[in-house]
């Protein structure tokens, strides 16, 4: 089993204040990983989950809408363990809205923080992967509308389908470097973005219908397949964006 451990390794997680990202950092962690959270502000909730394994937290507050502080974070990284072997891009914000009165803000919006941000922080970790010369993983956060158009959410389709199309691009140059780009497509989850969805009784019922496993996911659900395509075991995956849905694409 020592295919998937992460002891050793230093992972970066973007937007782990809570949610997925916790969840995601936390499996990483309790892998043997030491982690650094990435998000817009404190993330104590999350440092002393992590550090409760007895692993490192480093956690540097950046606001992810504009690419500036991308540099200066690997390099803080690097300053404090070394090295980086991991980077999970999760950060992301969805606008909703009808596509007829949909505003150039809520779509740049989504489209620098859900893709743009995911491109170059994954560019600027490869030149690290590549200058360390022993390789790395990029996990990269997708979604069912990776997949499926959606309504009311044009800028966040566009980002998550671009998510998808990029991690395969990754895959395509980087992996002769020892690189693995792949990504994760979660489906419905409990968390505290879905609270309002969950409480309406028609509408989580109509859901949970459609959903072959019959039940929201979970965090603990993404963090698993977080810690496998950052381990050893998934060293020959390349380019796939693995759908953690329950069954709902398969429907």
């Amino acid at each position: 089993m020592s295919i998937f451990s992460l002891e050793g390794k230093v992972a970066i997680v973007t937007g782990c204040r809570a949610g997925l990202g916790q969840g995601i950092a936390l499996a990483l962690a309790n892998a043997g990983a030491d982690v650094v959270g990435v998000d817009y502000a404190e993330m104590k909730e999350t440092e002393a989950k992590v550090l409760a394994t007895g692993k490192a937290f480093l956690g540097i507050e950046a606001n992810l809408l504009s690419i500036e502080p991308i540099e200066g974070i690997v390099e803080a990284v690097v300053q404090k363990f070394g090295k980086v072997d991991i980077l999970v891009n999760n950060a992301g914000i969805i606008r909703r809205e009808d596509s007829v009165n949909f505003t150039e803000k809520d779509w740049d919006d989504v489209m620098n923080i859900n893709i743009k941000t995911v491109f170059f922080f994954s560019q600027a970790v490869a030149k690290r992967f590549i200058a360390q010369g022993h390789g790395g993983k990029i996990i990269n956060i997708a979604s069912m509308l990776s997949y499926q158009g959606g309504i009311r959410v044009p800028s966040y389709t566009a980002s998550k389908s671009g998510v998808k199309g990029i991690t395969m691009l990754m895959a395509n140059e980087w992996a002769a470097h020892n690189i693995n780009s792949n990504g994760i497509a979660p489906g419905y989850m409990a968390t505290d973005n879905t609270a309002a969805l969950r409480a309406d009784e028609d509408r989580s019922a109509a859901i949970l219908d459609r959903i072959p496993a019959g039940r929201w996911g979970t965090p603990e659900d993404v963090g698993g397949t977080a810690v496998f395509l950052a381990s050893q075991a998934a060293d020959y995956i390349n380019g796939f964006t693995i759908a953690v849905d329950g069954g709902w694409l398969a429907r």
